[in-house]
């Protein structure tokens, strides 16, 4: 069985940074993360494909970067100038077919991790 594991998450100040981490057992097309807080839905925040291409949430866009750390296998999530409203459990995905589309859903995952806490203080 395929795993996802996160690492990197826990509490820093508005207006700082945090890197998480997310390593497979297996190899992925695809890996992104995803975010929930309670009363919401889990909501995309950035994945990227084995071409590179990268999709993002509009509310991280400019202040996030996810990339490949190992292709296919590891990716990281760069969050710079966080906010409160960044704070969440934060899921990394990966998709065992590549997407071509604009829009990062989570229906393109099938495998998740076990989510991480990230706190964002003000």
């Amino acid at each position: 069985q395929v795993q996802l594991v996160e690492s990197g998450g826990g509490s820093v100040q508005s207006g700082g940074s945090m890197r998480l981490s997310c390593v497979a057992s297996g190899y992925f097309y695809s890996m992104g993360w995803f975010r929930q807080t309670p009363g919401k839905e889990r909501e995309g925040v950035a994945d990227i494909n084995d071409t590179g291409r990268a999709r993002y949430a509009d509310s991280v866009k400019g202040r996030f970067t996810v990339s490949w750390t190992s292709r296919r296998k590891s990716i990281d999530l760069q969050m710079e100038s966080l906010k409160s409203e960044d704070t969440g459990i934060y899921y990394c995905a990966g998709a065992t077919e590549s997407w071509d589309s604009a829009t990062l859903a989570a229906g393109d995952y099938k495998y998740w991790g076990q989510g991480i806490q990230v706190t964002v203080s003000s």
